[in-house]
């Protein structure tokens, strides 16, 4: 089981998606990745949501940012979303993350920040977790 799930408009987030990745990769979290359009394949996003037993998720995506708000409502845990800088410097994705209606509610990193998006699910299983909770403040000193 993973405790973080991954997922990503295209396979042109891959980049990003390594961020995210490595991060975890880090500080030893389960993951597992995911690529599907919220807009090309929204049974398949559907699916992986539904299907998933992680506690966070990590939704990256550029222009419209649909991803993370689709995952959003389609469950209660933690979304994460990642900005991706696909046009106008990626303030486009910023503000479709960030401006999301009441009640579905998704976190934002900085924009191309997989590093932090990667950190801040980190940040939030270690509220249950005290190993998690060591590697993170380990990695402040540093």
């Amino acid at each position: 089981m993973s405790s973080v799930t991954i997922l990503a408009g295209s396979t042109s987030d891959k980049e990003v998606v390594a961020k995210v990745e490595r991060a975890l990769g880090e500080l030893e979290v389960d993951y597992d990745t995911h690529y599907a359009s919220a807009h090309r394949e929204p049974e398949k996003v559907k699916e992986i949501v539904a299907n998933s037993e992680a506690d966070v998720f990590i939704a990256v995506a550029g222009l419209s940012a649909a991803l993370p708000g689709v995952v959003a409502s389609q469950t209660i845990k933690p979304v994460i979303g990642v900005p991706k800088d696909a046009k106008l410097g990626g303030i486009d994705a910023l503000l479709s993350i960030v401006q999301m209606p009441p009640g579905v509610p998704v976190a934002s990193v900085g924009i191309d920040n997989g590093k932090n998006a990667g950190i801040l699910a980190a940040q939030i299983l270690s509220l249950k977790d005290e190993k998690l909770k060591e590697k993170l403040l380990n990695i402040r000193k540093t």
